[in-house]
């Protein structure tokens, strides 16, 4: 992308990323690039983690004015760390997560890491990723556990809606709530990505929910006024 293409509030949606980048300490950001064009986000350069890639996208995510992000960091090989390693360490943080069944398996491959089984639940199969982003020299975590569908309870529709009015980070009035069989529709638009989340997070915390179909748009105050101090 030509820096002459760019707008005054895509180098200020860019800038603020890159401070962000910085000033989080969950990872180190220094190795990472940044460009923005009209609200979307692209991540570049490397890391030493697959926890901090993540990191690093949800501090972009909760800039103001980014409505989509492109995380193309490459999680850097650790040297002294082989598939073995990683796959016995795998095992060990699986089984010491009480949330994750014992249905839940890992496979390694050149770092890359594939999570296969079956869940009742949407948390569970988080817990289950969560568990082993954190290891070292893990590159990417490709998830394929298969949540269960469970017997839904009634009226999941008013449950789910009743959720999101109970969630204060949340402008409930603007989604639109449909559930078919196991799977809920979110529709509407939020003004940051931590709302539209945590709207998805509310729908998969239902009791028979395995999948949300998340449409909800990211649509940020529409003001050309703010700045980076």
């Amino acid at each position: 992308m030509s820096t002459a293409t760019l707008t005054d509030k895509d180098l200020r949606v860019r800038d603020a990323v890159q401070q962000q980048l910085e000033w989080d300490p969950a990872f180190d950001g220094s190795g990472i690039g940044v460009t923005a064009h009209g609200g979307a986000v692209t991540l570049t350069g490397s890391i030493n983690t697959y926890a901090g890639k993540l990191a690093a996208e949800r501090a972009a995510k909760r800039v103001v004015g980014v409505r989509a992000v492109a995380n193309d960091i490459e999680v850097e090989l650790m040297t002294g760390r082989t598939d073995t390693d990683i796959a016995a360490d795998a095992a060990t943080m699986l089984k010491l997560h009480n949330e994750v069944p014992d249905s839940v398996q890992a496979a390694v491959h050149h770092g890359h890491v594939t999570l296969t089984g079956t869940v009742d639940w949407h948390y569970q199969r988080m817990q289950a990723e969560k568990a082993v982003r954190h290891i070292a020299g893990v590159r990417h975590v490709a998830d394929r556990i298969t949540v269960v569908p469970r017997a839904a309870g009634h009226d999941m529709h008013r449950r789910i809606t009743k959720a999101l009015y109970r969630n204060a980070s949340l402008d409930a009035k603007r989604i639109e709530v449909t559930v078919t069989g196991s799977v809920a529709h979110l529709k509407g638009t939020a003004t940051s990505w931590m709302q539209r989340d945590a709207a998805e997070q509310a729908a998969y915390d239902a009791p028979g929910i395995t999948l949300v179909d998340n449409h909800i748009v990211v649509d940020p105050p529409n003001d050309d006024n703010w700045e980076i101090c």
